[in-house]
């Protein structure tokens, strides 16, 4: 440590660069970008700690750090000070270059079972033991190979203090969203973290229903008590998919009993669910009241942004590369999920590796035609968005088609319209005309103004997402 302490023109330059984002509504992208802690300094380095190598990377690559210097500069004249990060967040602490200096490699022969040391400078870089395999964990749901973005900087962040003190921090947790958002790979991000690092506790991941297939074979063969002792001294428990339990009253009972035992011991229990609780049909309240004790986080669709970067860690991991404009091409078609996302740039690398073909944006258009078409395009209709809509705010289909001016008939004409945009393909100018014969620039007005509320209003959201699930039951 320097007698020159940076300590005070870190905090005053990273205040002064978030109120220029609060300024210009970036409040969130600050909070994920500049995500550093202040660690130590010398004459002319600043240490942080950063969650992960990809977040470090990242910011390097938008400008942020360098940001981050020139604000430095800007308060202290200094032009030559350089910021090197400390990964924080993975069993393996490496002290990583800074963004003048050249990335050191570790060589792959350097590291063994054991643990070694390797001297830079007057730093070390401590290389451990590969990780350790938890037999129900998936090795790559990790938090290092998550990326966050505004859709999930809440949810990994929680995630991440939940692991690092197990049943103390957040308990429960809860997350909940549509399929392959990520809920499996942070909830067994969470397994993995905690194991790696107390190897001897109880950890179980697994399935509403296999749990459930597991207590009713107990019943049967006369083994409930083992059952019991399997699910009550977990000092972690990670239950995938409680939606599945919806009327399974005998099941609801077991895990009502198993979650006092377990909240009781201080365990750790992490829930992930497709829908809020409070849309669960066929749920104990008591039960429901247990799932929302510690925090309901839930996951959005990701945004373009956090899309293109997902692509790109995804390649890391691969191995592989693609051209920059196919992966823009995807990451800007792909917007329903994760899943789809990576199947969409797996199918490219394998059809230009079996085909031996260098891919171009007019392959990425031809082979992935059918997963950008919308499967539901063909099948929602107007009508019946408008039908789905009008009984929720028991009004008419005639109503939210009229020109009727009454707060009670322009707020569900402005959702249905929102969501007609969003489940179809219909144009603004297209939609104005299903909605009685309104021009375009009405139509736009009404889905930017519930696009706008979404942001604040968290109700509105579930209210939307409520809708669009029986839409979707309804045409069936």
């Amino acid at each position: 440590m320097s007698e020159h302490n940076y300590r005070e023109v870190w905090q005053y330059a990273m205040s002064q660069i978030e109120s220029e984002y609060k300024n210009n509504g970036k409040e969130t992208e600050f909070k994920l970008w500049f995500n550093l802690e202040y660690i130590e300094d010398t004459i002319n380095t600043i240490t942080v700690a950063v969650a992960s190598d990809f977040l470090w990377q990242t910011m390097i690559k938008k400008g942020n750090i360098e940001i981050i210097k020139k604000k430095i500069e800007e308060l202290t004249g200094q032009s030559d000070l350089e910021i090197k990060s400390l990964i924080k967040n993975t069993s393996v602490i490496e002290e990583k270059e800074t963004i003048s200096q050249k990335e050191t490699q570790i060589p792959q022969q350097m590291i063994s079972q054991e643990k070694k040391e390797i001297k830079k400078d007057s730093f070390s870089i401590k290389v451990e033991e590969p990780l350790k395999k938890h037999p129900q964990l998936r090795s790559d749901y990790t938090f290092d190979s998550f990326v966050p973005g505004d859709n999930s900087i809440y949810a990994y962040n929680a995630s991440i203090a939940a692991a690092k003190n197990p049943g103390r921090a957040y308990n429960p947790i809860l997350l909940y969203g549509g399929v392959g958002l990520g809920k499996t790979h942070l909830m067994q991000a969470i397994g993995n973290y905690i194991y790696q690092q107390r190897s001897e506790l109880k950890i179980c991941y697994v399935s509403a229903e296999t749990f459930t297939n597991e207590f009713t074979s107990s019943i049967k063969n006369k083994t409930t008590d083992k059952f019991k002792n399997k699910y009550r001294k977990l000092d972690v428990l990670l239950l995938d998919d409680i939606h599945f339990l919806q009327s399974k009253e005998m099941t609801q009972e077991e895990l009502f009993h198993t979650f006092n035992a377990l909240y009781d011991n201080n365990s750790q229990m992490v829930f992930t669910c497709d829908r809020p609780i409070t849309e669960l049909k066929g749920i104990a309240d008591r039960l429901k009241t247990r799932f929302s004790r510690g925090l309901s986080i839930d996951l959005q669709p990701p945004n373009y942004e956090t899309r293109h970067a997902i692509l790109l860690k995804k390649l890391e991991l691969l191995g592989k590369t693609i051209p920059e404009d196919v992966i823009s091409y995807i990451a800007k078609n792909v917007v329903t999920n994760v899943r789809d996302l990576e199947s969409s740039l797996t199918k490219m690398i394998g059809y230009s590796e079996l085909i031996n073909k260098k891919l171009t944006i007019q392959i990425a258009q031809e082979q992935l035609r059918d997963t950008f078409s919308s499967p539901l395009s063909g099948t929602i209709t107007i009508e019946n968005i408008q039908k789905v809509v009008a009984d929720h705010f028991s009004v008419s289909v005639s109503d939210i088609k009229s020109k009727k001016r009454d707060k009670k008939f322009v707020i569900p004409r402005q959702i249905a319209l929102y969501i007609a945009r969003e489940l179809t393909e219909y144009s603004f100018p297209e939609l104005g005309n299903e909605f009685g014969g309104r021009d375009h620039t009405t139509a736009m007005h009404s889905y930017s103004k519930v696009e706008s509320q979404l942001k604040t209003n968290s109700a509105l959201y579930s209210e939307i997402q409520l809708l669009e699930r029986e839409i979707k039951d309804y045409k069936k």
